[in-house]
């Protein structure tokens, strides 16, 4: 009877880690995101804006983003150093207007310009990262021959408290990711499978002590709601 039973038991041991298997995503098969609508676009990434009062490295943060987006089917995706090149020509440190992301946009042939905001960073284990995305879509304001460009950057100079313009053509996404929060873990522990080398030494906490990992989940998690947007369904 007891040899029945160790049997059985055993079985169903067997049955329940086959079953927590077919959950567990190998590594290298992470969820893909993909572009709504049939016609592919061309999307440039702007340095961030950083509103943390940390020392945040606008570059690398774009970078991350990047990185992120290069993952999304149906998406071509115009690297930072482009759009600072940009930048430098109009004489501006970030896009202030609609008009100055369409010149942007008409520079470098693109269809959108994303400009990401840091709005909280602390990378101590449990990580707060605090994060907008903003979508600035051409809408063909202006045409590049029309008007000097750096005539267009003072044009568009904000008052000294608005970093980034508050009406135009765009999508707009924000969060907070405190790993203190248990849904928050969650969603991270989520994220990891399939991401993640199991054979590391930290395993999914991995994404808990390297803060440029913990801000790709978020970038991630916001970009899947910025793609969710009806007005990218076009």
């Amino acid at each position: 009877m007891r040899s029945y039973c160790g049997i059985g038991i055993g079985l169903v041991v067997l049955a329940a880690f086959l079953a927590g298997c077919q959950h567990e995503k190998p590594y290298g098969t992470e969820a893909q995101l993909s572009l709504p609508g049939s016609r592919p676009q061309v999307w440039a990434i702007a340095p961030a804006v950083n509103l943390s009062g940390q020392k945040v490295d606008p570059l690398i943060q774009a970078d991350l983003v990047y990185q992120q987006l290069q993952q999304v089917h149906g998406l071509t995706v115009v690297p930072v150093n482009r759009v600072v090149e940009v930048y430098v020509s109009l004489r501006i440190e970030n896009v202030q207007s609609q008009e100055q992301a369409d010149l942007v946009c008409q520079y470098l042939g693109c269809d959108a310009l994303l400009v990401p905001t840091v709005t909280a960073y602390d990378p101590y284990n449990p990580p707060k990262f605090g994060v907008a995305l903003q979508l600035f879509l051409k809408g063909g304001a202006v045409q590049t021959g029309e008007i000097d460009p750096r005539e267009l950057a003072r044009r568009a100079s904000p008052p000294p408290n608005e970093v980034l313009p508050t009406n135009g053509s765009f999508v707009q996404v924000v969060g907070m990711f405190d790993a203190a929060n248990g849904t928050v873990r969650q969603q991270l522990m989520d994220y990891a499978q399939g991401r993640n080398d199991p054979a590391g030494p930290y395993g999914a906490n991995e994404y808990l002590v390297s803060m440029d990992r913990y801000c790709g989940f978020a970038y991630w998690t916001m970009i899947n709601g910025l793609l969710d947007s009806p007005r990218l369904r076009r």
